[in-house]
């Protein structure tokens, strides 16, 4: 292959100049210098009330952002729970409280166990959080048996731990 000539009479090989090794500088000389690049330069001498001034000029922008972000949340979270409220009974006071569950266990004597299962949103996360409770139920005829779906009410105490009472078996076990 024949060299190729430039317009000023070198060849093409003759100007390429050898790659110079990258310096390896230490962070602060690489921070230095970039900062040189940027064209700041030193700052001129200030007071102390005059640096305060300043931090406290920066405080005040970041609170207002803060609190800005903050009114937005609020707008937005009250938007989403107008519109995935759920239709839930409402809540008359001194009203017995309704529950619905599915009976564990019938072993006792007029006595049911159930567990009531409830799911719900976490208020931060937004997962689904299921949790359950069990309780205890007087069932006067022995009617519920084990995985029957019941529906259970409030009572006044009726022993140690049972404070409901079976109202009926919405759907029985297979």
């Amino acid at each position: 292959m024949a060299d190729e000539q430039t317009p000023d009479g070198t060849s093409a090989t003759e100007t390429a100049a050898p790659a110079a090794p990258l310096e390896v500088l230490a962070p602060k000389e690489r921070r230095r210098r970039k900062r040189a690049l940027r064209g700041d330069g030193p700052k001129a001498p200030r007071t102390p009330e005059e640096r305060q001034a300043e931090r406290d000029a920066i405080r005040r922008a970041k609170a207002r952002e803060r609190s800005a972000g903050r009114a937005k949340a609020r707008a937005k979270a009250k938007t989403q729970t107008r519109e995935a409220t759920p239709v839930v009974e409402a809540v008359v006071p001194g009203a017995p409280k309704v529950r619905q569950g599915i009976v564990v266990s019938d072993k006792a004597s007029k006595t049911i166990t159930v567990r009531i299962d409830t799911s719900r949103r976490h208020r931060r996360y937004q997962k689904i959080v299921r949790s359950s409770k069990t309780l205890h139920a007087h069932d006067e005829h022995d009617d519920a048996h084990a995985g029957d779906l019941v529906r259970v009410v409030e009572t006044r105490p009726l022993s140690a731990t049972k404070r409901w009472r079976l109202t009926d078996v919405l759907e029985r076990a297979k």
